[in-house]
């Protein structure tokens, strides 16, 4: 009998028994799903909004295994300096809506984000805009 399996067979069953999972970053689907369930918790985020029509205003929510959660909430007409998010960043309007225009070699796209959509950025360049009346309410996750 070899016993060099024994450790491994009495350890089936578990999930991570040798804790490989914690040394690694999140998956883009990790971070959306962390968005997605922190959207439909507003009792976790809602009493941080804080409407000024001169700026959008940014309240970090948490920072935890190298990711960084932040609430937006963007006055109307307020418009980003056009950007691109070098890493992973996956957002999500939980209300009001913004207008986000993608810059390609092939010309300016611009497509209306809306509520209840997990928005995945990087490797593009953008600027998002909150063509109003209303403010808009944004939930982000970024890994570093």
């Amino acid at each position: 009998m070899d016993l060099d399996v024994v450790p491994d067979l009495t350890m089936r069953g578990q999930d991570d028994p040798h804790g490989l999972a914690a040394q690694l970053p999140p998956t883009v689907g990790q971070l959306a799903a962390r968005i997605g369930e922190l959207a439909a918790r507003p009792d976790r985020w809602w009493h941080l909004v804080r409407p000024d029509p001169a700026a959008p205003g940014q309240v970090a929510l948490e920072e935890t295994g190298g990711v960084r959660v932040w609430l937006t909430t963007w006055p109307p007409g307020h418009r980003t300096d056009v950007h691109d998010h070098g890493g992973t960043h996956v957002s999500t309007v939980v209300a009001g809506e913004l207008t986000e225009r993608v810059l390609t070699a092939d010309g300016v796209t611009e497509r209306p984000l809306r509520a209840n959509r997990v928005r995945v950025h990087g490797g593009r360049t953008h600027e998002i805009h909150n063509p109003g009346p209303a403010y808009a309410i944004t939930l982000h996750a970024r890994l570093g």
